[in-house]
């Protein structure tokens, strides 16, 4: 075998054991647990479902930004939603929190704190690090209404 052909080898070898390595990493990364401090920066929440009234669907929509602190706490600096053509805006800054467990499931509640929520909750479900949120609306009397939050920043 000529030199350049096992200087080719060697090189080939050692490329595929580091990326090797590096895709352990990320892999051992992957697998650590959530916590709270899993969701940190701002997202943007967009969902869409029914309101039921007296028996009959009306359409929901909602965009809105949500800073989580990554502290169990959050607040909504933007919020638009349409319900059944009707348009209103949330006032900035309106307060929450949430609490995302081990496995990466959790649960959110807009509004001040408190023993019982104030506002709308949901149900969470956090994606890849963190960087997607998938959320259904709960609670009694709740809509049918579920979305997804994306990072945007940190």
């Amino acid at each position: 075998m000529n030199d350049h052909l096992k200087h080719f080898i060697v090189c080939a070898l050692i490329t595929l054991g580091a990326s090797g390595a590096a895709q352990a990493r990320d892999s051992d990364e992957d697998r650590k647990p959530c916590s709270d401090a899993t969701l940190h920066g701002l997202y943007v929440f967009t969902a869409s479902g029914f309101n039921i009234v007296g028996g009959a669907a009306q359409p929901k929509a909602i965009v809105e930004l949500i800073r989580f602190n990554g502290d169990g706490s959050l607040t909504v600096p933007a919020s638009t939603v349409s319900i059944n053509g009707v348009i209103t805006r949330s006032p900035p800054d309106g307060p929450g929190s949430y609490e995302v467990g081990a496995d990466c499931t959790g649960s959110l509640v807009f509004g001040p704190p408190g023993p019982t929520p104030q506002g709308p909750t949901y149900d969470l479900f956090v994606g890849f690090k963190g960087s997607e949120i998938n959320m259904i609306q709960t609670g009694p009397g709740a809509p049918v209404f579920q979305g997804t939050a994306e990072r945007q920043s940190r």
